[in-house]
């Protein structure tokens, strides 16, 4: 193994760099970390139920779905492991998968586990330069790529970057014509039966990562400059994951025996991302169920797949869960199976969660996370009706959150207060706020979920960490008044007026949600002898909205001495929970 992930390994082991011995040793014994990995329950599974359905993913523009059982997804897993070891990969090495939503990239995560490399899961939409930016910070050694995405030629591009990065050896190429230099991934990885040669599946043992180790860099969206490769353990990952399907109710043998009572995930949400990676591919290994998707987004591809599979729980965005909303009501499939509907990514309408329950016959959730801690908090099954409107929920098990009260982001009565409210380990009941209910402030969060670091970027992760393990999320949060939190918005587009921090994002929502609006954003103008960002006075909102119709509208001109304060746009979209985009005709 590499020496950086060799030394980041054996600190994690040992209590980890965002954890003190202590706290490791709690989380172990409370089952948040394991000894045992995501390859170990997809071996247990292949064992138990080599028939059950793993993965069905859709392949819209061909109008055929790829699926996979535990028997099939386990053999091509060591299959793509040997592929990956003649590529000359090693321990420690990193393997770059820029793909949408397809079959490939399940075997891609068992396999990279299996020989002991770290994955780097990369949207199809992502910049050449955020590329570059990626490959070269974790030395890439293979990037397995598409021809083409929505009109831009990946693979041109990732061919021309391994004659500029020294460490990339191998681009790979999924379907359709290569480029010089590029490779075809189906007839490396998939035509040739390895894992049947005798001994073959020998030169696997002892590669495999533990549950400690660096196993994935999930890349942050970018907004702000470069983007940081955050760096998790299958054991950070495994918590946020126990905790989300817990929250639902998802017992360990949960997996579709036919009692009603199984795990069958709809996720709309790319694969390449956290929510798709670890609450759709993951979740489902370790309780043996079955996740389903589609490489574009079409809503009734997606409602096909619910229909025809059973799925008991929808996760995506509000956008997307609002068409498909509607599409089941222009024509409905039979979704009687669905209990839960979860939406990440932007605070849920009332509208949306009545639209849901009425069209989909399931309940609406909102959860609340970030790639460098996966889900954080959820409303439950046992939260009031309609609570998902008014609340992020409370923390999964093993996480904490804390809303540090400041006198800079103003009060419900718009005087300043200082204090926290913070919400206890594993059980998400507050500890009760120290400033007046509703007041706004930072959003800190601590628990087994939260990332080893930033990859190469260890001093920028430290900054985000108080000396007792608190991770600063950037984000401004206030109590619930039911023993969770609503989030507010990004704190450094904070826009105070009349003493009160303006819940940017709630606005966004309604905004976007009306029919005529294909996105919204929010941004603060300080006009002319206005004061400075976190000032009361002088400070307005301005609304940039898309028309549904394609063109944009301009927001009005700054006027002279006016200053926009507005975050830049993001190089390469790849939020926690952005939806796959549809490829030009």
């Amino acid at each position: 193994m590499s020496t950086a992930v060799t030394s980041l390994g054996e600190r994690t082991a040992s209590g980890g760099t965002t954890v003190t011995a202590a706290r490791a040793a709690e989380y172990r014994r409370r089952g948040w970390w394991r000894d045992e990995t995501f390859l170990d329950d997809l071996h247990r599974r292949a064992r138990e139920h080599p028939r059950r359905l793993a993965i069905a993913g859709r392949r819209v523009a061909e109008s055929r779905t790829d699926t996979l059982d535990y028997a099939e997804l386990d053999r091509l897993t060591d299959r793509f492991a040997l592929a990956l070891l003649e590529l000359g990969v090693q321990r420690g090495d990193f393997v770059a998968v820029q793909l949408p939503n397809r079959w490939e990239m399940v075997p891609l995560i068992f396999a990279s586990i299996r020989v002991g490399a770290v994955i780097i899961p990369i949207s199809p939409i992502c910049t050449e330069v955020e590329l570059r930016h990626r490959l070269g910070l974790t030395a890439a050694r293979v990037c397995i790529t598409l021809p083409e995405w929505s009109g831009t030629p990946l693979a041109e591009i990732a061919t021309r970057l391994k004659d500029e990065l020294p460490t990339l050896e191998h681009v790979l190429v999924v379907d359709g014509p290569l480029p010089e230099g590029a490779r075809p991934f189906h007839e490396h990885f998939v035509a040739r039966e390895r894992e049947e040669q005798e001994g073959a599946t020998a030169r696997l043992d002892g590669l495999a990562l533990g549950a400690d180790d660096p196993f994935v860099v999930l890349f942050t969206s970018g907004t702000t400059g470069l983007s940081k490769g955050v760096l998790h353990s299958q054991n950070t990952v495994h918590a946020a994951v126990r905790g989300y399907v817990d929250a639902f109710g998802a017992g360990s043998g949960d997996g579709g025996d036919g009692d009603g009572n199984g795990w069958v995930a709809a996720v709309s949400t790319p694969l390449v991302h956290y929510s798709g990676f670890a609450q759709g591919v993951l979740a489902g290994v370790m309780l043996g169920g079955t996740v389903a998707f589609q490489d574009v987004r079409r809503n009734e591809a997606l409602l096909d797949l619910v229909e025809r599979y059973g799925a008991t729980l929808l996760y995506g965005p509000p956008a997307t869960l609002a068409d498909v909303a509607a599409s089941q009501r222009a024509e409905r499939r039979d979704t009687s199976t669905l209990r839960h509907v979860v939406i990440g990514s932007a605070p849920v309408l009332k509208e949306l969660a009545d639209e849901v329950h009425e069209t989909l016959g399931a309940r609406a959730h909102s959860l609340w996370g970030m790639s460098e801690a996966g889900p954080v908090t959820t409303t439950r099954p046992e939260d009031p009706e309609g609570w998902a409107a008014r609340s992020n929920g409370s923390s999964i098990d093993a996480m904490e959150t804390r809303i540090e009260i400041s006198g800079a982001y103003g009060s419900p009565g718009g005087e300043g207060s200082e204090g926290s409210s913070e919400g206890s380990l594993g059980s998400g009941s507050p500890a009760g706020p120290a400033g007046p209910e509703g007041s706004v402030g930072r959003l800190k969060i601590r628990g087994a979920s939260i990332a080893l670091g930033y990859h190469r970027r260890p001093e920028a992760f430290a900054a985000e960490l108080d000396e007792d393990g608190w991770f600063d999320t950037g984000d401004l949060a206030r109590d619930d008044g039911g023993g969770g939190i609503r989030i507010i918005g990004r704190a450094r587009d904070a826009v105070l007026r009349d003493g009160q921090v303006a819940p940017m994002t709630e606005l966004e929502a309604v905004i976007g949600s009306h029919p005529k609006a294909a996105e919204a954003a929010l941004v603060g103008l300080e006009s002319a002898g206005g004061s400075a960002a976190g000032s009361a006075a002088g400070n307005v909102i301005v609304a940039v909205v898309v028309p549904a119709a394609g063109r944009v509208r301009h927001s009005p001109r700054s006027g002279p001495g006016s200053r926009r304060r507005a975050t830049a746009p993001a190089s390469c979209r790849t939020g926690w929970n952005s939806s796959p985009p549809s490829p030009r005709p």
